[in-house]
């Protein structure tokens, strides 16, 4: 049964969907049958993935049942990696869906036949604490928060943790915290370190070991369709994702 996990910050420009992308790229390279699902209308994960929205196989057609949810799925370049794409289509659900009954419901019934087929799905939400947003996680079993080390780190974070705590009461009761990834550290700045503590003083054991540095070969590889340990292996990013991944796998595993 698949962990659903949903990458979520309203706050644009934080590293979420570098993470949604390399994240999902580490676990399947690390044997685990995994699904990135785009929910993000910009569609940086797929073509970040390389990937392509074929002609109405989208999320959109698939929340919309205009298609199977089946038929919707492609391959990427890492072996176990699967993806459904999006692209700006997707931002019409927020339209249509917004007089309908169960409409945060929409992703996770789409999603539910696809749990047995994959050990990790996850979800890269827009930056925004919209309707989508909400039917990633309603769908989710937890959610990664990833948080830039600049100086308004925390700020908007408060009503992100509203907005899940409210869906843990009314929508999800079921829903955790995967984790907050603390991104795009320069270890050199006095600010970076002090944001550093300050994240970790306010989230405590919810932080993550492994911080995400500022790298140029992460910003470079999406132009190139490749996740970044496929574009540079080698890279600070490479390894700092590869570090995650095998954390957010041996926390599952202390779960399990």
């Amino acid at each position: 049964m698949a962990k659903i996990i949903a990458v979520t910050n309203q706050k644009g420009g934080v590293g979420k969907t570098t993470t949604a992308v390399n994240l999902s790229a580490w676990l399947a390279e690390m044997g685990k049958k995994t699904l990135m699902v785009d929910l993000d209308p910009q569609g940086n994960t797929t073509s970040g993935l390389g990937g392509k929205v074929r002609d109405q196989h989208s999320i959109y057609e698939a929340m919309m049942g205009q298609a199977k949810i089946e038929d919707c799925i492609q391959k990427t370049g890492v072996k176990k990696l699967k993806l459904i794409g999006a692209d700006i289509r997707l931002a019409g659900a927020e339209v249509e869906l917004v007089g309908v009954e169960r409409r945060e419901y929409y992703l996770k019934t789409v999603l539910a036949p696809l749990r047995d087929q994959f050990e990790y799905i996850l979800i890269d939400c827009p930056p925004s604490l919209s309707l989508l947003t909400l039917n990633a996680l309603a769908a989710a079993d937890s959610v990664l928060i990833p948080i830039q080390c600049e100086y308004y780190a925390l700020e908007g974070v408060t009503s992100l943790m509203n907005t899940i705590s409210r869906v843990k009461k009314t929508m999800n009761p079921h829903l955790e915290m995967e984790g907050v990834l603390l991104t795009m550290l320069d270890g050199r700045t006095n600010l970076g370190l002090q944001v550093v503590e300050q994240v970790k003083k306010h989230f405590k054991k919810e932080v993550f070991s492994t911080t995400i540095p500022r790298n140029v070969r992460l910003g470079e590889a999406p132009s190139h369709g490749e996740p970044i340990h496929l574009y540079d292996p080698k890279s600070a990013g490479a390894r700092a994702y590869e570090s995650l991944a095998k954390e957010v796998i041996s926390r599952n595993r202390k779960k399990g």
